[in-house]
């Protein structure tokens, strides 16, 4: 099974008796709630998520600006959707995948295997003529899901800089745009730069102008140029957009390479770790 589906597929699937949960993660760095997006126009049956209090924890802190939550936090939202075991779950957002990746990490990591991206997300479903309900989401039986974290690779600060500092480094990919990895611009956080040591793969690199990812053999190539492969460590600002790219690698083919949560934002908490600019490729 792909880790990516395409809206026509998914309109099939929804016309089964019981067809997948499909869940709504529409979200914009340090931008309005989705919901509003939600409520004007979503996938018939969809459940709207709120990714900054269902599937991140509030404080900014250690664990960065984006802290998973806790686990009782993230198992009632997915039963609250109706996730139950042996039920596929389909997650989209508005086009590109970045807050859906969130749900896709976070649903495989807790072992619910069964998990594909609505690839293009809404944009591409009204595209294919494909109707649109409007208002709250429908009331669902709520599910039985369980989650048994600990099936990805989740990493420490302090395990990237073992793994930087090993005599055979393992390459730390940083997937923010090119011009916040230099330390040209940080919108985000009070520290410019990266981690000394990472290379720079822009997650937005992996999809083309409608938000739809490239073919496995191009991001293939891609990852293979850089020496990426599934011992490669992933991070961005807050550990959102990284899982877009550990999505993208597991469509190329690369399964469990390992995240960073707290990313850039968990990184400078500690003065002590080092920062490198400049260094734009």
């Amino acid at each position: 099974m792909t880790v990516l589906i395409e809206a026509q597929e998914l309109a099939e699937q929804l016309r089964r008796d019981q067809g997948p949960v499909v869940a709504d993660v529409r979200w914009s760095l340090g931008g309005p709630s989705g919901r509003p997006q939600f409520e004007a126009g979503h996938i018939p049956g969809s459940q709207w998520v709120d990714l900054e209090n269902e599937l991140s924890a509030a404080p900014y802190g250690p664990g960065g600006r984006h802290p998973l939550p806790a686990v009782e936090v993230f198992e009632q939202a997915m039963r609250r959707i109706g996730v139950s075991d042996g039920r596929t779950v389909v997650v989209c957002d508005a086009a590109n995948a970045l807050a859906a990746s969130r749900l896709w990490w976070m649903l495989t990591d807790a072992g619910h295997d069964d998990v594909r991206v609505l690839n293009g997300g809404v944009a591409a479903w009204t595209a294919a003529g494909l109707p649109v309900e409007t208002g709250e989401a429908a009331p669902v039986a709520p599910g039985d899901f369980r989650a048994r974290l600990g099936q990805r690779r989740l990493h420490l600060a302090d395990e990237v800089l073992v793994a930087l500092a090993a005599p055979d480094p393992r390459v730390v990919v940083d997937v923010r745009a090119a011009e916040r990895y230099s330390g040209e611009t940080e919108p985000m956080d009070p520290v410019a730069g990266h981690i000394p040591g990472a290379i720079n793969l822009p997650s937005m690199a992996n999809v083309d102008a409608s938000g739809k990812f490239l073919a496995p053999d191009v991001l293939a190539e891609r990852f293979a140029a850089a020496r990426v492969d599934a011992s490669a460590i992933v991070y961005c600002g807050s550990g959102i957009t990284a899982a877009h790219t550990l999505l993208a690698l597991e469509h190329a083919g690369v399964r469990d390479a390992g995240l960073y949560a707290g990313s850039w934002s968990d990184w400078i908490n500690d003065p002590a770790r080092p920062v490198a600019t400049g260094e734009r490729p």
